[in-house]
């Protein structure tokens, strides 16, 4: 197993979060790098709802999911911080060395020396729930998906949707005009989307253009080496029913775990980590921000987020330079950003 340079910081979690975590780490001056679980950057926002609009975040009337994504990963990787996709963290160790010792982060891609860390990872490592069928995992990205990052891959296609929530929802209103046809089927007849986007799929069917089936679920995939059939089936009728399809798009939630560092003697409150003021967990040296924290009055928002990464960072700039002011000014006073009046 690999072990990587010594960094001041190392983030868990690639998210708009520890995205800015990155950024500020540069601007401090200090070393860092950023390690996900997931195969891209952008955390739940490219997950989930890359085609969605946000309202609330500064400086954006309205921003799309993925552009924001795009930006807060050019601002943040910047400086020089490094990504690590696709690696799941499997540990945390202490070492001695003359400096006073420094973590050592594990993941199953290598090991990665820093002398503070600072978990951005959201509501943790999470993953699609499956269909819970026989042999679905042959067919996955061979027309069984279980995330969209760029509709237009299923131009021309006979998709079917499956869920009642906001992402299967917002996918049936956003693949209009791209899919050749779109059904949405779901286990029951409640649905947990916005009642606005629900009424605009019910219009979809009444018009034609989509097709929304209650008490519907998936029996069996078939295709040689990719989807071309569904078999769906009623769950109170009983009666069943084959499709032909290019595409299926699970959409039925996420599994998420805090995995490795349940086991590093953080305070809990229930899947969050207990931290402070300063963004400091119970641990000297590991500090938390965004969703993934609690304190009391906290706001799970994106904009809280980034003002705790900026709390978070700087006081781990501190620890790792007791001489480091907490407070670093105004970004518009910076050297960093070739100001003269630093």
């Amino acid at each position: 197993m690999a072990e990587q340079e010594l960094r001041d910081i190392s983030i868990i979690g690639g998210g708009p979060t520890g995205l800015f975590a990155a950024f500020y780490a540069g601007m401090r001056g200090a070393s860092a790098r950023i390690i996900d679980a997931l195969p891209a950057l952008g955390g739940q926002l490219m997950a989930l709802y890359p085609e969605k609009f946000i309202f609330d975040v500064a400086g954006f009337p309205k921003v799309l999911a993925k552009d924001l994504v795009r930006d807060m990963a050019a601002q943040g990787l910047q400086f020089g911080a490094t990504t690590h996709l696709g690696e799941i963290v499997t540990g945390l160790r202490r070492v001695e060395d003359s400096n006073g010792g420094h973590f050592v982060l594990e993941t199953d891609g290598g090991d990665y020396p820093s002398r503070a860390i600072v978990i951005a990872a959201g509501i943790g490592a999470f993953e699609a729930r499956r269909l819970g069928i026989v042999g679905e995992d042959a067919y996955e990205e061979k027309g069984l998906y279980f995330k969209v990052l760029d509709p237009k891959q299923f131009q021309g296609a006979r998709v079917l949707l499956v869920g009642g929530g906001d992402s299967a929802f917002d996918w049936a209103v956003n693949l209009q005009g791209v899919a050749k046809s779109i059904r949405l089927i779901h286990r029951r007849d409640g649905f947990r989307a916005h009642a606005a986007t629900i009424k605009q799929v019910e219009e979809l069917c009444r018009q034609g253009r989509c097709d929304l089936r209650t008490f519907w679920e998936v029996r069996k995939i078939e295709g040689a080496g990719h989807v071309e059939r569904v078999t769906i089936f009623n769950s109170k009728t009983k009666e069943e029913e084959t499709l032909e399809l290019d595409a299926i798009i699970p959409l039925l939630g996420f599994h998420s775990d805090l995995g490795a560092i349940k086991a590093w003697g953080l305070d809990t409150e229930k899947a969050d980590l207990r931290v402070n003021q300063l963004m400091e967990t119970n641990v000297p040296g590991i500090y938390a921000a965004g969703d993934i924290t609690a304190y009391p009055g906290k706001l799970k928002l994106i904009a809280t987020g980034a003002a705790e990464a900026c709390i978070a960072v700087n006081n781990a700039v501190h620890y790792i330079n007791p001489k480091a002011k907490v407070m670093p000014g105004h970004s518009s006073n910076m050297a960093i950003f070739g100001q003269t009046d630093d």
